[in-house]
C-alpha cells in the first residue's frame, strides 16, 4: 500500500520512521533514502543499527535549495533522479516490505526527481493487485493531485505552534 505524510506540521518524518522500526520489529526489510538532507540527522546512526533496516547513505549534499547556483541545481537533479532509480531497483532485488522515500516531495517540487517516473515505479513496487505485501512511504509538503490520488494512506500534519515562530531554530535531538 501507499502512505503520504503531508502537511506544514513536524512529524512527517518521524511517522514514517516509526513505521519503519515498527515493520523491522516483525521482521520485514525496510529501505530508507533521505532526500535533500544530510546524514548528520540523530535518527541515521540508530535506524542503521537496527537489524532489518537499511538506510541508504546520503553520497552528496547540496545545501539549500535557494543557496544553490544552477549548475548545483542541476548537479541535484541528477543526483536524485539516479537516487530513485537506484532505490526501487534494490528494493526489488532485495526484496524489501518498506521504503520510506523521505522528503520526496521536496524532490518533485523542485525539479529534481520526476513525478512521472516515480509513479511508473510505484507502480511496479506496489502493483494494483496488491498481492504483494509492500509498503511505501512518500513524506514531505505539498504532494500533487495525481500522488495523492494513488495513496491507500493519507495523514496530514497541520502545524498549530511551533517554536521557529519565535525565532527558535532545530534542534539537535528534536528536530534532527
Amino acid at each position: 500500500m501507499i502512505h503520504i505524510y503531508c502537511g506544514d506540521g513536524k512529524g512527517k518524518t518521524t511517522a514514517a520512521l516509526g513505521l519503519a522500526v515498527r515493520a523491522a520489529g516483525r521482521g520485514k526489510k525496510v529501505i530508507i533514502a533521505r532526500f535533500l538532507k544530510t546524514d548528520d540527522s540523530g535518527e541515521v546512526p540508530v535506524l542503521a543499527s537496527i537489524p532489518g533496516i537499511r538506510v541508504l547513505p546520503c553520497e552528496k549534499t547540496f545545501g539549500f535549495y535557494f543557496q544553490m547556483t544552477e549548475q548545483q541545481k542541476a548537479e541535484a537533479g541528477m543526483y536524485y533522479r539516479e537516487l530513485l532509480e537506484k532505490i526501487f531497483a534494490e528494493a526489488l532485488r532485495e526484496r524489501a516490505d518498506v521504503v520510506i522515500l523521505d522528503e520526496i516531495m521536496a524532490a518533485l517540487g523542485y525539479h529534481f526527481a520526476d513525478e512521472e517516473r516515480l509513479i511508473e515505479l510505484m507502480k511496479v513496487f506496489c502493483p494494483d493487485d496488491k498481492l504483494e505485501e509492500r509498503e511505501l512511504i512518500l513524506t514531505g509538503r505539498n504532494p500533487s493531485k495525481r500522488l495523492l490520488s494513488l495513496a491507500d494512506y493519507i495523514t496530514e500534519m497541520k502545524m498549530v505552534r511551533h517554536p521557529y515562530e519565535k525565532g527558535i531554530g532545530a534542534r539537535i535531538g528534536i528536530e534532527y
